[in-house]
């Protein structure tokens, strides 16, 4: 994998072990997880709370994600990455 450079960031879709839905987020890092081959590391992740116009799907995944340093994926539940750039 990689890690992003600039303003470049990526875009994660995965489904969430909990309850199955599909959760998409954003994450400058996302790099081979210490944990081993079947493992994705994300981590830098990247939130957008700050505008008028409040998201409350943002703001959930904000406090669900808050103190997380990095979050280890299994490779079968991510369903795609994507590298967004300027």
């Amino acid at each position: 994998m990689g890690t992003s450079s600039g303003k470049d960031y990526f875009y994660i879709s995965f489904r969430d072990h909990r309850d199955g839905k599909v959760v998409s987020i954003r994450a400058k890092n996302v790099s081979d997880s210490s944990l081993g081959l079947g493992f994705i590391a994300i981590s830098d992740f990247i939130f957008d709370t700050g505008g008028v116009v409040v998201n409350p799907a943002e703001e959930d995944l904000k406090k669900r994600f808050e103190g997380v340093k990095t979050l280890h994926l299994s490779i079968y539940s991510i369903l795609s990455i994507e590298e967004v750039g300027p």
